[in-house]
């Protein structure tokens, strides 16, 4: 398995991305590494580290693509930069996925560019797992890829988390439903209404619409909504989760009884921790493109990467899920031609 992994993108770059990628690097011993960016940094980076060498390759890049710039303007100027020339990588099949913490909207448009899109989809999506506090992973997507979606694409996406459920949460025959303001099949906006129904005539395992206060109580595996809303929902979640461990630890400080009171509740203030840490499974995937790309937080540290590396990558490509996906699509396409 070849990853080629953006060493220079993302708030911590290269330190905490090299240091995450090591430690996949010695968990997994069919995992090959090319840290694509600055070879002079990277090198400096790793005489701290202990790695298998021959597992691990530097492909030189000159140029960085910010996390303020441009997205199509930068991924087609910065020919030279980390992210582009380690896209190339995946197009020339010299690795089986990309991995980065770089600037969203770049990574987007280059898989798009440099990979293309699977045979039957009209827009990639990205998706996050989140947690779900009666059971496994909820997967929520899209989260941020496109801003507007139409039905048709709304019930792709669909279906590609429902092969990611299947293939690396392991959910047999994966619960589906549409984010909406209300249960009911009448409610939402148009685009939603003409949504329920392509999924409930197309969509194995339809469960209706959900609510977004059922999301993290596993009533479904996979929640389907459109980028701006998934967006807005994850940082929302994300916000809360660290708002409210913040003001636990805060408020702890105070008393000496509180204090002493968190000490016997330490187990638990851990368990949620590990609940609503976003780091557990390392990244989202950019579902659709004809490749593996996998998208990390921009603030990702070391834990983040080596998650992404061995939650998301490693079984991503054993289990060859792009082609499972693209059957998928296939499969879709005749139904709607009424093949």
């Amino acid at each position: 398995m070849r990853v080629a992994i953006d060493a220079m993108g993302g708030d911590h770059a290269p330190g905490e991305i090299i240091s995450g990628a090591l430690a996949a690097l010695n968990t997994l011993q069919n995992l090959h590494v090319t840290l694509v960016g600055n070879e002079n940094e990277i090198k400096s980076t790793l005489e701290s580290f202990k790695y298998p060498v021959g597992r691990l390759a530097i492909n030189h890049a000159a140029e960085v693509i910010k996390s303020d710039d441009d997205p199509g303007l930068s991924i087609r100027s910065k020919k030279e930069s980390s992210m582009v020339k380690a896209l190339q990588m995946v197009r020339s099949n010299d690795a089986d996925a990309i991995l980065s913490a770089g600037n969203t909207g770049a990574l987007m448009a280059g898989g798009v560019l440099f990979l293309g899109r699977m045979s039957g989809i009209s827009r990639p999506a990205l998706l996050t797992p989140m947690p779900g506090f009666k059971g496994k992973a909820v997967l929520f997507l899209d989260v941020g890829a496109n801003m507007d979606a139409r039905p048709e694409q709304l019930l792709q996406y669909a279906f590609m988390g429902r092969i990611y459920a299947q293939q690396i949460l392991g959910y047999p025959e994966p619960r589906v439903a549409l984010l909406n303001v209300g249960v009911e099949s009448n409610k939402g906006n148009n685009q939603v209404k003409k949504a329920y129904n392509l999924f409930q005539e197309f969509l194995p395992g339809f469960q209706g619409n959900i609510e977004g206060t059922e999301v993290f109580l596993n009533v479904a595996d996979v929640v389907v909504c459109d980028g701006f809303v998934g967006n807005i929902f994850l940082k929302s979640t994300e916000g809360l989760s660290r708002t409210i461990l913040g003001f636990f630890k805060q408020e702890i400080e105070k008393k000496i009884r509180y204090k002493i009171g968190a000490l016997l509740l330490q187990p638990v203030f851990f368990n949620l921790r590990n609940e609503i840490d976003d780091s557990g499974y390392g990244g989202a995937p950019l579902m659709g493109v004809d490749g593996l790309c996998i998208k990390c937080h921009g603030s990702a540290k070391a834990r983040s990467i080596e998650q992404a590396l061995l939650k998301q990558v490693h079984p991503f490509v054993r289990k060859k899920v792009t082609n499972q996906l693209q059957s998928a699509m296939d499969d879709l396409a005749k139904q709607f031609k009424g093949g």
